[in-house]
């Protein structure tokens, strides 16, 4: 009897001795890997103060990806130069000066090219979004790609779906892309019928448990279509009725646009590049990249970004855009969890006498991340940013507007998972008249919002601060 007991104290002594050296070892292996100081505290704090959930958490969502390329240099090159091919005299357009070295950066992180002349078609709402998609999908003669995070299988998944078979049935190149978390409620009868008509399908990073469960946490957010090399969508809005009928709670606001013309031609790009990435193929024949009229006088680069690889390109852009404001800087996300860098730069700019709004949702989908974002508010109505929540449903639109100059369109929302974790896409577009629409666009959301009172706002209760508080250690983990 006492023989076993103290066997069992022995196994179990090993057990705690083996369990911390591990739980030590990973916290000098986060330290070691000179993250972002505020994540590396998120992460150290979670694995100390709750070691199994944390170290759980951490196979889940903590493992940084940063020194793994998922494509080699070389083909990244072969497909992105493609765009900047066939060069017309008027693609040396005029870039604002103050944002010139921004052309630089873009093109140096992510070789991305400045195209000119794209007409640009704004949309508020899914109904007018999917209706021009659908079109667009029935007149589609080469090929068609499209690549979404959320793929539903509802009214809209199901008509974007049957149209998309229609055309591979008439001899059309379809190509599917979704992401394997963010459509994982979808049932894969609904992508399989798709292959039985001719469509091309892959997941992203697909997540096989337990094998690949660090996949969870990095997903690709992107939502792109391409037809023909011609036309293009991109922006806020996945495949899913809500886009159209809101929520039981209210409407559901968001932003996409079409492009027509070379900037299609980017997203054609950053396609081919995930298309590469998931089924080893590498597309770079001229016939995706026909040649195209100048429709407007506009220059845009589209630019990426993912967990991978050694440059936070979008994050570097934003924190580029907004130093470099000189009169206003107005921005509406559905998840405000900035990166310190950010944080600092919108502070900077408000101090300085920059008119700096920040829109969000006055009620969001997501309750902690929610949370930790009206412990950032705080920050901003310190230094005179004018802060709006939108009121009559979820804002999930993503956009940056500065100075009637430029506009950054796409699917980044402002936060740690976007700029961090997420596989992103955003669009620079750079052209006074396309920046005073998306002034406007912000403007009257406006009229749907309640402005943050910060006399109000910075006298909540103790009891309402203090989870708030507790949230924002977390958020870069949200």
């Amino acid at each position: 009897m006492l023989a076993a007991i103290y066997i069992e104290y022995i196994v179990g002594t090993i057990f705690i001795l083996l369990y911390t050296i591990t739980i030590l070892g990973l916290v000098l292996v986060i330290i070691t890997e000179n993250r972002n100081p505020l994540k590396t505290i998120s992460w150290v704090v979670v694995l100390l103060l709750a070691p199994g959930i944390g170290l759980l958490f951490y196979f889940f969502f903590g493992q940084d990806n940063r020194k793994q390329r998922i494509i080699s240099r070389r083909t990244y090159k072969r497909i992105m130069k493609r765009p900047s091919e066939r060069v017309l005299a008027q693609d040396k357009c005029a870039v604002p000066k103050q944002f010139q070295p921004l052309v630089t950066l873009l093109n140096n992180t992510n070789q991305s090219s400045l195209l000119y002349g794209s007409d640009i078609k704004i949309y508020t709402n899914g109904t007018d979004k999917f209706r021009d998609l659908l079109e667009e999908i029935e007149k589609a003669q080469h090929h068609i790609h499209l690549q979404y995070y959320i793929f539903c299988d509802d009214e809209i998944g199901n008509q974007v779906k049957n149209a998309l078979m229609a055309k591979a049935k008439e001899g059309v190149q379809v190509r599917v892309l979704y992401d394997d978390v963010g459509s994982w409620n979808v049932k894969r009868q609904f992508f399989d019928e798709m292959k039985e008509s001719g469509i091309e399908v892959y997941s992203f990073l697909r997540v096989v448990f337990p094998i690949f469960t660090s996949k969870v946490n990095y997903r690709n957010h992107r939502k792109i279509v391409v037809i023909d090399g011609k036309v293009g969508f991109m922006g806020g809005m996945n495949i899913a009725d809500r886009y159209v009928k809101g929520l039981a709670w209210g409407n559901w606001r968001d932003l996409h646009f079409k492009i027509t013309g070379k900037g299609a031609q980017g997203l054609q790009s950053a396609f081919l590049i995930d298309w590469y990435v998931v089924s080893k193929n590498l597309i770079t024949s001229r016939d995706y990249y026909p040649v195209t009229p100048a429709l407007g006088d506009n220059c845009i680069q589209i630019a990426t970004s993912g967990p991978t690889g050694q440059w936070r390109t979008l994050l570097q852009a934003a924190i580029f855009c907004i130093a470099n404001a000189k009169k206003y800087i107005y921005i509406q996300t559905p998840y405000f969890l900035p990166t310190e860098g950010i944080n600092q730069a919108l502070q900077t700019a408000a101090l300085g006498g920059v008119d700096v709004r920040l829109m969000l949702p006055k009620r969001s989908d997501a309750r902690s991340a929610n949370m930790a974002t009206h412990s950032f508010i705080d920050d901003m109505l310190k230094a005179g940013v004018k802060v709006y929540l939108y009121e009559p449903g979820f804002l999930h639109s993503k956009l940056t507007v500065i100075d009637d100059s430029i506009a950054c369109i796409g699917s980044a929302n402002m936060d740690f998972r976007s700029f961090e974790h997420n596989f992103e896409i955003s669009a620079f577009v750079y052209d006074t008249t396309f920046a005073q629409k998306m002034k406007k666009v912000f403007q009257h959301d406006i009229h749907h919002c309640e402005q943050v009172i910060p006399s109000r706002w910075l006298k909540r209760s103790f009891k309402q601060r203090i989870p708030e508080s507790f949230m924002r250690l977390f958020s870069p983990l949200l």
